[in-house]
């Protein structure tokens, strides 16, 4: 994951696999301190010791958090033990839980890494969502709109990208429209049931300073046309008037996680379904 310019808090996400339980966590816990942001870091498939201290080094340096999801019982301990020597905050998300189940069960873990990888359908239907997210994202391919589980439509800026990526990892197929004065709806989005399109919308005082950071992230003046409020307003204007055309539901991202927003995406679909 790309590093916000804004991050305040560093936190390395440790797995002895992908490292995908550890980042929602730290996703829905950062969600709670807006507007502080946080530079997630994955140290994946970490299963040696000297893996384990390469990574309290580069936290320590960092000032960082650890959070790790490790099954191996002495890879825990050696965490641990490390980042406790180096002062550096270290999380056990699995230890304490598989701890208390083996004592509640009287039977040991399995102690093998990526279990909850395993290659079954609905891995393989992730895997597919994921692959269509990137194919159809940003009307590259207008065809994915006909084929799409999900169809988000807004302005720049209104988290379609990562929102289409979020949802992938639910297992839905999602493409994505950017809506501007100067682009014409594709046709496909008016051929389609309006419950499979959700419009995405924005405060203009939000949008203007979320605009204002990626120009600068980009080395560009933040005074560009692209974040006033005069084109902001135009272009949110043309946006209500394409999405009443539509007559899709309609969310505003504006303060939401990405997170919190999709959870409504989703209830929306299935209310719909």
């Amino acid at each position: 994951m790309a590093a916000s310019t804004q991050a305040e808090v560093i936190i390395y996400v440790v797995s002895d696999s992908a490292g995908d339980t550890g980042e929602l966590v730290v996703r829905a816990a950062v969600a709670q301190f807006h507007p502080i942001s946080a530079d997630i870091r994955r140290a994946p498939f970490v299963q040696d010791e000297a893996a384990a201290a390469r990574i309290v080094e580069l936290a320590k340096e960092a000032g960082a958090i650890i959070l790790y999801t490790l099954v191996l019982p002495q890879l825990r301990e050696c965490l641990d033990s490390l980042a406790q020597e180096h002062g550096v905050p270290a999380i056990d998300l699995l230890g304490t839980l598989v701890g208390s189940l083996e004592q509640k069960t009287g039977r040991k873990s399995r102690q093998e890494p990526g279990l909850n990888h395993v290659l079954d359908e609905d891995y393989f239907r992730k895997v597919e969502a994921v692959e269509f997210a990137v194919k159809y994202d940003d009307m590259r391919d207008t065809t994915g709109i006909t084929k799409a589980d999900i169809v988000l439509v807004g302005v720049s800026r209104t988290s379609k990208t990562p929102l289409s990526m979020y949802l992938a990892h639910k297992k839905f197929k999602v493409a994505n429209v950017p809506l501007m004065p100067e682009l014409t709806p594709p046709d496909e989005l008016f051929r389609i049931p309006k419950e499979k399109i959700v419009g995405l919308t924005i405060g203009v005082h939000y949008l203007n300073v979320i605009r204002k950071e990626r120009l600068k992230a980009l080395g560009l003046p933040d005074s560009a046309a692209y974040a006033t409020p005069t084109r902001i307003e135009r272009e949110l204007a043309h946006a209500n008037e394409i999405m009443t055309k539509l007559g899709c539901v309609v969310i505003d991202v504006s303060h939401r996680a990405v997170e919190e927003t999709a959870s409504l995406i989703m209830e929306s679909i299935v209310k719909s379904s």
